[in-house]
Order: C-alpha cells, then sequence, then structure tokens
C-alpha cells in the first residue's frame, strides 16, 4: 500500500481573493485576475491556494516510482515578481506548434513564464488550460 505524503506546495484553506489582493505589483494583480477569471471559466472550478504562492484548480493523486502518493493541482498560477507563472500537467516541449501562436513567453517542461498577459493570444492559452485540465492521468 502506497504511503499518502504530503509536498511544500499542498493545498490550503488560504483565502484565493486576499491572496491575488495582496500582489504588490499592480499588474501582475490585475493579470492575477484576468486568468483567475480564465482557469474558472473553463473548469468551472473554485481556486484553492497551494503552498505560500500558487492558485490552482482541480486535484489528483498520483504516485511516483519509489511509491510514494501525492496530490497535486491540474492547473494553476502563481503572480511571480518577474512574471505570472502558468502551471500545466503535460509537457510543452512537446507543444512547439501551440506555443508558437501564443506569443512572448519562455516556458518550461510544465510552466509558461508570461510577462504581460496582454502580450499573449487569449485564445490559445485557454487551449493550454483546456488540454492541462482534460489531460488523463
Amino acid at each position: 500500500m502506497a504511503k499518502k505524503k504530503s509536498l511544500v506546495n499542498s493545498e490550503t484553506e488560504r483565502d484565493v481573493g486576499e491572496f491575488i489582493e495582496a500582489v504588490s505589483n499592480q499588474k501582475r494583480k490585475a493579470d492575477s485576475k484576468e486568468i483567475l477569471k480564465m482557469i474558472q471559466e473553463v473548469t468551472g472550478l473554485e481556486p484553492k491556494i497551494w503552498g505560500v504562492s500558487i492558485v490552482g484548480f482541480g486535484k489528483y493523486k498520483y504516485q511516483r516510482k519509489n511509491g510514494e502518493e501525492y496530490e497535486w493541482f491540474n492547473v494553476g498560477f502563481s503572480p511571480a515578481k518577474a512574471h505570472l507563472s502558468v502551471y500545466v500537467m503535460f509537457d510543452l516541449e512537446k507543444e512547439k506548434e501551440l506555443l508558437a501562436r501564443l506569443g512572448p513567453h519562455k516556458h518550461g517542461r510544465g510552466c509558461l513564464y508570461i510577462k504581460k498577459l496582454e502580450d499573449v493570444d487569449h485564445g490559445v492559452l485557454r487551449e493550454i488550460i483546456e488540454k492541462s485540465y482534460r489531460i488523463e492521468r
């Protein structure tokens, strides 16, 4: 039987609205409100704060190779100082065509880094959010 463990960024009961209102960078705060609404529209779910600074939607369990079980969100974001981080649960490295249509950004395997939400194609961003939310695990 797998042992359930908690990650540092576990789901909390902190208030999402208060968290976003506390963002000091006004542009990042506005972008956070906009992406919050966008993800809620796509998923139909209420957001939760995960750890200290991630707003996550949905929840699933997964098991690592060592047998430990964890819970994580399906899609989320964080209003970091340098950029808005959008967390997805699929390998962005395999989505070259989709990323080419997104607009200015940087990315890792499971994270988009967006300086200004207004500079990216919102339709493409919705596609990315939808794919992360619906992905089979």
